[in-house]
């Protein structure tokens, strides 16, 4: 008999699908304390890993800097039988340089702006990568869970 664990988990194909399809991200890192402090913030997968755009001076980034151990979610489901999520912890991978911050801004906006054209989206990457960091996100451990494959049964 399968672990329920086993009966829930996502493919890759799946996972990978499921965060792409996502609209917020919440993204953990751990304050000076040991304490986390937790926040929600708009994403991209580029190049198959998740990445963001910060302020610079942002507390994550503070916190980042000092330990680059981070952990995000995506999450979705109102009903028990439907929840599904991906949890990833590992390591952040800070990026500041302003070409390749461009790059990666050009992404998020992108997908939160589809109908903006091209060379607005250039020009609104340009403006961001002036005060942003870029974190991108490499995985230790990939978790993750639909509730629909268990068809109800519990």
């Amino acid at each position: 008999m399968p672990k329920r664990r086993d009966l829930i988990r996502m493919t890759d194909e799946e996972t990978w699908k499921f965060i792409e399809e996502r609209h917020s991200l919440q993204v953990a890192t751990l304050n000076k304390d040991g304490t986390p402090q937790l926040t929600t913030l708009w994403f991209a997968v580029v190049d198959g890993a998740i990445i963001f755009e910060t302020f610079t001076k942002s507390q994550k980034i503070v916190n980042l800097k000092r330990d680059p151990r981070i952990a995000v979610l995506v999450e979705d489901g109102l009903t028990y039988d439907q929840l599904r999520g991906v949890s990833i912890n590992g390591t952040a991978e800070l990026v500041d340089d302003p070409p390749a911050v461009e790059r990666y801004a050009a992404a998020v906006v992108r997908k939160y702006n589809p109908e903006v054209p091209e060379a607005s989206v250039a020009d609104a990457a340009k403006a961001l990568a002036r005060k942003r960091t870029v974190v991108i996100v490499r995985p230790t451990r990939i978790a993750s869970w639909d509730h629909r494959k268990l068809a109800g049964t519990y």
